[in-house]
C-alpha cells in the first residue's frame, strides 16, 4: 500500500505517524480516552472507519506468533540536529538525513522518532513503559516502522538530549541551536524483531504500514521515563485482533 502526497507531508510535519500515526486532513479531533478515545474512533469521522473496520489493525500482541524466522533488515542511521515538537498526541524529533533502513531490496528514509507512555506493542498483555516508533518511507509511499520497548535501567543518551528540550504544551517543529540527536541511542545491538502487517496506530489507521518490533529492549532511568510519560500522558492504543495475519517472531 501507498500513502497519498497530502498524508505523507501530514506524516512530516506533524508526526502523527506510528505510523504511530497519520492526521487527517480534515483534522477531526480524537483523543486517547472519553468519547473521543479509541473505541470511538471509527465513528468520528468517514475518513477514520477504517479504525473500526480494518482487520489489519496495530498495535497487537506479540505474543502471539504463529511463525519464527529470521528478518533480514538493515538500519543505518547518523546524528542530527536536534527538530523537535509536540503535536498533542505525541513528542516527536524529525530526521531529516539521518539515514535508512532496506529490506528486500527496497530502501526507507527515515522521517521522524516519536514516543508512546505505555507501549502500543504488548507481549502476552504486557507492555513496557515507553515504546519509540522509528518511521520510514520508500520512493514509491510505502511506510516502515520499527518499534523499540524502553525500559528502565541505565539512563538513555538521546532520551538526555530530548529531555533536556522537552515541549510539555503543543509546540510547532523546532529546531534546537547547537543540539544533535542520534537515533543509533534509541537501537539495541541486537536488532531481532517481529515482523508483521499493520496500520496507523492513530486515526485514519490507514492499513499496509511493514511493522518491525524488537525483541530486545533499550533502557532509560527511571526520571527520563518519568518526565517523558508526564509529558506524553497516556498515548497508546489499546491491542487489536490479529486476525488472520502472520506474525512473524525472532527465531531462537
Amino acid at each position: 500500500m501507498t500513502f497519498s502526497r497530502a498524508t505523507l507531508l501530514t506524516i512530516m510535519a506533524l508526526g502523527l505517524c506510528s505510523a504511530s500515526a497519520v492526521a487527517s486532513e480534515t483534522k477531526v479531533h480524537w483523543s486517547y480516552s472519553g468519547e473521543e478515545g479509541p473505541q470511538q474512533w471509527g465513528n468520528l469521522s468517514a475518513e477514520y472507519a477504517t479504525c473500526g473496520t480494518g482487520q489489519m489493525q496495530s498495535p497487537v500482541d506479540l505474543g502471539d506468533i504463529d511463525a519464527t524466522g529470521s528478518i533480514k533488515l538493515a538500519a543505518v542511521y547518523k546524528p542530527v540536529p536536534l527538530v523537535i515538537l509536540n503535536n498533542g498526541h505525541t513528542i516527536q524529533f524529525n530526521t531529516d538525513g539521518a539515514g535508512m533502513l532496506s529490506e528486500a531490496g527496497i530502501a526507507y528514509d527515515l522521517l521522524q522518532v516519536h514516543f508512546h507512555a505505555p507501549s502500543e506493542h504488548v507481549i502476552k498483555g504486557e507492555p513496557a513503559p515507553l515504546e519509540a516508533h522509528f518511521v520510514h518511507r520508500s520512493a514509491d509511499g510505502a511506510l516502515s516502522v520499527i518499534g523499540v520497548f524502553i525500559v528502565e535501567g541505565a539512563a538513555n543518551p538521546a532520551l538526555a538530549t530530548l529531555i533536556a528540550h522537552l515541549p510539555t504544551k503543543v509546540t510547532p517543529a523546532t529546531p534546537i541551536k547547537g543540539a544533535t540527536i542520534d537515533p543509533n541511542d534509541l537501537l539495541p545491538a541486537d536488532m531481532a524483531m517481529y515482523r508483521y502487517m499493520g496500520s496507523l496506530t492513530t486515526p485514519p489507521c490507514s492499513e499496509g504500514v511493514n511493522w518491525h518490533v524488537l525483541s530486545t529492549s533499550v533502557t532509560a532511568s527511571k526520571e527520563q521515563i518519568a518526565k517523558l510519560s508526564a509529558a506524553l500522558h497516556m498515548n497508546a492504543r489499546p491491542v487489536q485482533p490479529l486476525h488472520d495475519r502472520l506474525l512473524v517472531a525472532p527465531a531462537q
